[in-house]
């Protein structure tokens, strides 16, 4: 259990090396604690389900796709909601791993203004997944779709989502017991890309 105003970078990439990922109980709470569930959440890079209806919307295209341009703005609406785990202390310690250069972001914006995003943390060839949003309908689902394809493009060979979701499932998330994720883990720390 954590209660400082922020978690130590070094004990957070090596938590995320480890198979690991901090969380609180909620947005007031001034304790973060570490997750290692038993069943982890991955997105096959070759797996990404794209429905006939996320079809038609990427082909309307009427958005734009931003890196790291607005994370800040991409953090604070993930935590803008009823119930998140990113409390103060979860949230400066992601805006410093930005800072560093370890923790990204990926913008859907419609006229400039941002409808959507994911954010998560990137170690070698694997980038992890923290949380997405949407301010629009398929906000996340764009997001999602055009993460995948940066990832495939910049050689990264594991995609995690934490935990599995109806909504994720939908678009090929699937669950693997944790100790063949820390297998795949191990390999994508070994290669390096850039994000």
């Amino acid at each position: 259990m954590l209660t400082n105003s922020f978690i130590d970078p070094d004990l957070l990439l090596h938590g995320y090396a480890n198979g690991m990922f901090p969380m609180s109980e909620n947005a007031k709470s001034n304790e973060v604690y570490w997750v290692e569930p038993k069943l982890r959440g991955i997105i096959p890079l070759n797996g990404f389900h794209v429905s006939r209806s996320l079809q038609r919307v990427l082909n309307k295209a009427n958005y734009t796709i931003t890196f790291d341009t607005k994370f800040e703005e991409v953090l604070s609406s993930c935590a803008d909601r009823d119930e998140t785990w990113i409390n103060p202390i979860i949230y400066k310690s992601y805006q410093n791993l930005f800072e560093m250069g370890y923790a990204h972001s990926i913008e859907v914006n419609r006229n400039n203004i941002l409808i959507g995003g994911v954010y998560g943390v990137v170690l070698g060839s694997a980038f992890f997944g923290e949380s997405m949003f949407s301010k629009e309908k398929n906000g996340s689902k764009i997001a999602l779709k055009h993460l995948v394809e940066h990832l495939n493009n910049r050689g990264f060979t594991l995609f995690d989502t934490q935990f599995q979701n109806p909504h994720l499932k939908t678009l090929g998330c699937m669950e693997i017991y944790q100790k063949d994720y820390i297998e795949l883990l191990k390999c994508a720390l070994i290669h390096k890309v850039s994000f």
